[in-house]
């Protein structure tokens, strides 16, 4: 293989600019709320995540922009933007 890469690493900017603007403008939003949005409003059907991924994905690539608290309910990780 040779190249940089360029196309992966603007698939995975992309990726990370609509969980982003998501997040800003539904705070309180779940793993499974940002797959659907990815899924069904952005239609970004080969986005490769799943609910259980995105909690792995965002402390990875997104940890300075999006935080999460643990709903004393469900147990369910809630994601808003970072201070």
């Amino acid at each position: 293989m040779r190249g940089k890469g360029s196309q992966k690493k603007a698939r995975l900017e992309r990726l990370k600019n609509e969980i982003v603007d998501y997040v800003a403008t539904a705070p309180g939003a779940s793993a499974a709320d940002i797959v659907a949005f990815l899924s069904n409003e952005r239609k970004m059907r080969n986005h490769g995540l799943t609910t259980r991924k995105v909690g792995l994905f965002i402390p990875l690539h997104l940890s300075d922009l999006i935080n999460f608290r643990l709903d004393s309910s469900t147990g369910k990780r809630i994601y808003h933007l970072a201070a």
